[in-house]
């Protein structure tokens, strides 16, 4: 029965990856059988080569996307350096769930409120520092649509370092950080010291699956470059996307040649973060013994600033939805009124209602499919290696999807919510696997030999042994595939084929230049929704803990009560 449950998880979320770049890669060579265009060509690449400002527009995906990236990893070591094993680090675990329950098209809404021209940020500058709001202050180049990506560089170094915090509890209780700081103090180091040259490189290197994550995602995003990203020329992925929309299907061969390319920029930068990660940690390794001392980074200052700008964008949104007149420079609007949430309530509610059956469908089958996925793992030596199951979070979406649309319009082109859940599910099975990795790994195994010993069933064993103690981290990894499931913005599109409406594609589609009071209505509910499930996994692991106590508790007690002699 395992076997079988693998092989239907290596059908769902991992073969898929072939026709996807099959597909594109044969289209980009100008065979599309259905156009008429029937001929080999490099016709596609020397389109996208020839199109005006696309070397910018490379150049820009390269440094949004590298420059983010790293500067997340700097963010989350100096954050851990200063804060792990202290009263701060558990206010920072608190923190996690609602900072990684927020989604980056809602993040990328309420950093636009702040950052824009008009936005927060500015009207503060007019109104507090009395900086002149007729001197060209709503015209300068701010953080919005900036021509060189800074915005966009910025939003998604912050968005991604409660990520990179996440995936780094398991990676540092494995490295027994106390230990290792204890033996650094004992030899004369300091302990900042002792962070850069010991706890830094063996974390560099654990951290890597995550760090690739990072840096594709922030390479192929789409729906964040549209709403904070620069436009004359956008990001490289935002372009592709474009060309695939254009409504001259003879120009897909372009499109796909952009998308091929897109993945070939992928790889080449996943190589380079291999070749950065050799030369940091093994190669030019004189830094880690030169010298005792070294600067101490501000990590708790840096956590209180980025919570503080996500603190800011939550009443800054629900202002917004209520507003019915704010001038600029105004702090505040003169005028509120609920009239938007009467015109949008309606509606919403459909495509609300859609967005959390999507969401649950896709995070629960993908939460399954990871525990066969791990359990097998457990009990066989023949498996899938773990970087191809982390394929699908490493590609770039634009490079496969196209080869996975061809794919489900040959087998049922009708289909739509069916292959949208599909997709939800290919797209979330990594981060949920990934989510369940250390979990899996620290559970110790001789639990379930000693009650298999005592004559129960391994289903048995499974249900009333190891999924009580592994609940926690079960329940966790669900709420992040909704997380994942509600943020899929590309996958919906081109799979549902604009017939699957949800609260991502809503908000993206809203954002780009439609009333700022239904934007930050819709931006609202995509922030709500993933915070309701983290708060359910926070809770049940709570209740859990105090139930495993109070069970404890009572069985020393009836233990106790055992022993106790008894007298006539």
């Amino acid at each position: 029965m395992l076997r079988l449950l693998y092989a239907i998880l290596v059908v769902v979320c991992i073969l898929p990856t072939i026709p996807g770049l099959a597909g594109v890669v044969v289209a980009s060579l100008g065979y599309i059988p259905p156009l008429n265009l029937n001929e080999f060509s490099f016709t596609g690449f020397t389109d996208v080569f020839a199109w005006q400002g696309v070397e910018k527009s490379i150049a820009l995906t390269l440094t949004t996307a590298i420059v983010s990236s790293y500067f997340a990893c700097f963010l989350a070591f100096a954050i851990i350096a200063a804060s792990w094993n202290s009263r701060w680090w558990k206010k920072i675990e608190l923190a996690l769930s609602p900072l990684l329950a927020l989604p980056h098209v809602a993040f990328a809404i309420g950093f636009a409120f702040l950052f824009s021209p008009t936005g927060f940020g500015a009207r503060a500058l007019v109104e507090l520092f009395g900086v002149s709001s007729q001197s060209g202050l709503s015209n300068a180049p701010w953080l919005v649509k900036d021509p060189y990506g800074i915005g966009l560089t910025l939003m998604l170094a912050i968005k991604e370092v409660p990520f990179l915090l996440l995936m780094s509890i398991p990676i540092l209780r494995q490295l027994k950080v106390c230990e290792s700081l204890k033996i650094a103090s004992s030899l004369g180091y300091s302990e900042a010291a002792a962070w850069w040259k010991i706890i830094l490189p063996q974390w560099f290197a654990k951290i890597r699956f995550p760090m690739l994550a990072v840096i594709a995602y922030s390479l192929s995003v789409v729906d964040v470059a549209l709403i904070i990203g620069p436009t004359n020329p956008p990001t490289f992925a935002v372009l592709v996307w474009q060309w695939f929309n254009d409504p001259d299907l003879n120009l897909l061969p372009r499109a796909s040649a952009g998308a091929v390319i897109l993945f070939v920029i992928a790889t080449l930068l996943i190589g380079l973060a291999r070749l950065i990660e050799f030369v940091v940690v093994k190669y030019v390794n004189q830094w880690q013994y030169s010298g005792r001392y070294a600067i101490r980074l501000p990590g708790k200052s840096l956590f209180i600033v980025i919570a503080g700008i996500v603190t800011a964008m939550v009443p800054l949104t629900i202002i917004w939805t209520f507003a019915q007149r704010w001038r600029f420079p105004d702090l505040l609007p003169s005028r509120y009124t609920m009239r938007f949430w009467e015109y949008e309530w309606e509606g919403m509610t459909s495509v609300i209602s859609q967005s959390l059956t999507i969401a649950i469908i896709s995070a629960s089958i993908a939460l399954i499919l990871a525990i066969v996925g791990h359990e097998y793992r457990n009990k066989y030596r023949l498996q899938v290696p773990g970087y191809v199951i982390a394929i699908p979070m490493l590609l770039p979406q634009l490079s496969i999807l196209f080869g996975l649309q061809v794919a489900t319009l040959i087998l049922n082109d009708n289909a739509y919510l069916f292959w949208v859940c599909w997709s939800h599910v290919f797209f979330a099975f990594p981060f949920v696997y990934l989510s369940l990795d250390g979990p899996w790994r620290g559970f110790n195994d001789q639990l379930t030999k000693a009650s298999m010993s005592l004559g129960k069933s391994p289903l048995y064993t499974w249900f009333h042994v190891k999924m009580p103690l592994l609940l926690p981290a079960i329940i966790f990894a669900w709420a992040i595939g909704i997380s994942v499931s509600l943020a899929q913005y590309l996958p919906t599109l081109v799979l549902g084929a604009g017939r699957i409406a949800t609260i991502t594609t809503e908000a993206v589609a809203l954002s780009s230049g439609f009333d700022r009071r239904v934007t930050a209505i819709y931006a609202l509910f995509q922030a709500l929704l993933p915070l309701l499930f983290f708060t359910i996994a926070v809770l049940v692991n709570r209740l859990h803990t105090r139930y495993r106590r109070i069970k404890f508790k009572g069985l020393l007690v009836n233990d106790a009560l055992a022993r106790k002699p008894r007298h006539p």
